[in-house]
């Protein structure tokens, strides 16, 4: 038996429409339009005066379909396989992607990724003294690609980055559960971010950074409760990571 739709505009009387059923049948770019008006789009790093130019990954929740081919193509670039002394794309195992998707109930998908924050909060959490040459704390961000990366013959697997990024941004930075070194920093893929490149329904962008933007730097679970509001009318979040 065909389930019954609501009709737009009109009073309760049927089933609600999910959030992928709307953008099906309205048309994708359409509801991605009103979507982004509404909300604008994901949160960007901010580029402080005489800074040198940061980029991220942007992400536009209304054309998410939680799909994770971020996650695959993310893995496979930064997770290579070596093949008699060749390197190729790895297996594309999500569990080793830089961005995560998390799942939520209602139907709600975020991509969360590296808010390439200029003021790194998780590099000044760093407790290794900055190295005489270089500079350097344990943690510390690229001069050439600007991304946050991780010295593992000096870190102490205090985990103090994580959680500084856990309180004060995305939380995406997740410590091995052996060493407690830090991993999913977002690479950008030396400037071409396979996460962007592969997405199938245009969800991801790479762009210059930004702090006027909503949801920057939140937490997947608080930009969810958000989104669920908008779109459902509800504040009852229960979803799963």
């Amino acid at each position: 038996m065909e389930r019954e739709k609501k009709e737009p505009g009109k009073p309760d009387g049927g089933t609600t429409l999910t959030r992928r059923e709307f953008l099906r049948d309205m048309g994708v770019a359409g509801g991605a339009v009103v979507l982004a008006g509404h909300f604008g789009v994901h949160g960007l790093a901010w580029a402080i005066s005489g800074e040198p130019e940061l980029k991220m990954v942007l992400v536009d929740y209304g054309k998410c379909t939680g799909c994770r081919t971020c996650e695959a193509a993310c893995s496979s670039r930064n997770r290579p396989a070596s093949v008699n002394g060749r390197e190729l794309p790895g297996l594309g195992n999500p569990r080793f992607a830089n961005i995560r998707v998390h799942r939520f109930n209602p139907d709600v998908d975020v991509p969360s990724v590296c808010a390439m924050c200029a003021d790194t909060p998780c590099v000044k959490a760093c407790p290794v003294k900055p190295d005489k040459k270089s500079g350097r704390r344990a943690l510390y961000r690229d001069q050439a690609t600007h991304t946050i990366h991780n010295d593992p013959a000096r870190c102490l697997g205090c985990r103090s980055c994580a959680k500084a990024c856990a309180t004060q941004r995305t939380g995406v930075i997740t410590p091995d559960s052996a060493t407690g070194k830090p991993e999913r920093m977002c690479t950008l893929c030396g400037g071409d971010p396979q996460c962007v490149r592969r997405c199938p329904f245009g969800a991801l962008s790479y762009v210059e950074v930004r702090r006027d933007r909503k949801f920057y730097g939140q937490r997947a679970e608080k930009i969810a409760a958000e989104l669920a509001k908008t779109w459902y009318g509800t504040v009852d979040l229960g979803g799963v990571k």
